[in-house]
C-alpha cells in the first residue's frame, strides 16, 4: 500500500489581525481539512525541527538572521515583510523552511511528498518581503545541492506572483533551474529574470493559462532532467482570490496540478510540493483549495 508523505507543524499558525490579507489560520485550517479525506489514514504524518543556523546561513545573510533571531528587525524590515511581528511568526519561518527540506528529501525517498506550508518565495538574501521571511524553496533547494542529495533541481513557481526572492538567492547556482509562471501585472512589481519566466495577462482563464503550462513543460523537458521538483502549487491564481487577477477557476487548478504531477511521474521525477499563496475570508474555501494539490497527489500515486 503506497502512503502520501505530509510534512507539517502545529505551530504554523501566525497571530494576524482580523482583517489582515493574510490568513494566520490557514495551516491548521487546512490540515484539518486534510484529515477529513478519504486517504488520510494513509498518510504519514512528518514534522520538521527547527532549521539549522549553518544550513540556513546558505541561502540567508547571517546578519539577517541574526536580527530575525534577536527580534531585532527595523520598522522598515517588517514594513517589506507585511506581517505582524511576533514570537510565533519567528519560531514559525525557522520551522517551516526545514518542512519544505524534509519534504523534498522524502520524494527522493518515495517520489511525491506534500508539505502543508512552504512557498516563502518573496523573502531575499538579507530581506524578507511578502510575508515571507525566510525563503523555504531557495533554503531546499541550496541544501539538497551542498548536502549531495541531488546535483539538479527544478523549482517550478505556479503561484500567481513571480518568486523573485527566490530567483535572487538561487542566481549563484547553475544546477537550480528556476520556472515561474504568474500574472504580469501583480507583485512584485519589479519583475526578476529566472531561468524560464512565463508572465500572463491579468484576466486569464482556464484554456490560455494550461495552454502555457502545457508549452511551458514541454520546454523544460527538452532541456533539463532534474533530480527532484520543488512545485509550488499557489492557489492565487484561482478567479475569486483576494490577492490574485487572474480568471482561473477550481477546475483548472485541478487539472493544473494533474498536468504538472503526471508529467513529472512519466520522468520518474520526484516532486515535493508547497502550498503558496491563496488568500480569502473564507477559511474552508480556501483551505479546499489549498488541498487540490494533496487530492491530486494522492489519486495520481495512488494512495489508497
Amino acid at each position: 500500500m503506497n502512503k502520501l508523505n505530509i510534512t507539517y507543524h502545529p505551530d504554523y499558525d501566525i497571530p494576524v489581525p482580523t482583517n489582515h490579507r493574510f490568513v494566520g489560520s490557514k495551516f491548521s485550517d487546512l490540515f484539518n481539512y486534510l484529515q477529513k479525506q478519504s486517504y488520510f489514514s494513509h498518510c504519514e504524518i512528518t514534522q520538521p525541527q527547527k532549521a539549522n543556523e549553518v544550513r540556513l546561513q546558505r541561502s540567508q545573510s547571517s546578519y539577517y538572521i541574526k536580527k530575525v533571531k534577536e527580534d531585532n528587525l527595523s520598522k522598515e524590515d517588517i514594513r517589506k515583510i507585511n506581517l505582524p511581528w511576533s514570537n510565533r511568526l519567528k519560531e514559525r519561518s525557522f520551522l517551516a523552511i526545514e518542512g519544505t527540506l524534509n519534504a523534498a528529501k522524502l520524494a527522493l525517498q518515495t517520489g511525491i511528498a506534500c508539505h502543508v506550508g512552504g512557498g516563502t518565495h518573496h523573502a531575499h538574501y538579507s530581506h524578507g518581503y511578502g510575508f515571507c521571511v525566510f525563503n523555504d524553496l531557495a533554503y531546499t533547494a541550496i541544501n539538497l545541492i551542498e548536502e549531495n542529495y541531488a546535483k539538479s533541481i527544478l523549482i517550478l513557481d505556479l503561484d500567481v506572483h513571480q518568486g523573485d526572492g527566490t530567483i535572487d538567492i538561487c542566481q549563484n547556482y547553475p544546477s537550480i533551474y528556476t520556472c515561474s509562471i504568474h500574472s504580469e501585472s501583480n507583485f512584485p512589481f519589479e519583475k526578476k529574470q529566472g531561468w524560464m519566466d512565463v508572465a500572463i495577462p491579468a484576466g486569464s482563464g482556464d484554456d490560455f493559462y494550461l495552454s502555457q503550462l502545457q508549452k511551458t513543460l514541454e520546454n523544460i523537458k527538452h532541456r533539463i532532467s532534474p533530480d527532484i521538483v520543488l512545485y509550488d502549487a499557489g492557489v492565487d491564481v484561482f478567479s475569486g482570490d483576494g490577492l490574485g487577477n487572474l480568471e482561473v477557476t477550481k477546475e483548472g487548478i485541478i487539472k493544473r496540478d494533474e498536468i504538472v504531477l503526471e508529467h513529472f511521474q512519466s520522468r520518474n521525477i520526484p516532486v515535493a510540493t508547497v502550498i503558496g499563496g491563496g488568500y480569502s475570508s473564507d477559511t474552508e474555501e480556501l483551505a479546499s483549495r489549498h488541498a487540490i494539490i494533496f487530492n491530486v497527489a494522492a489519486r495520481i500515486y495512488k494512495i489508497l
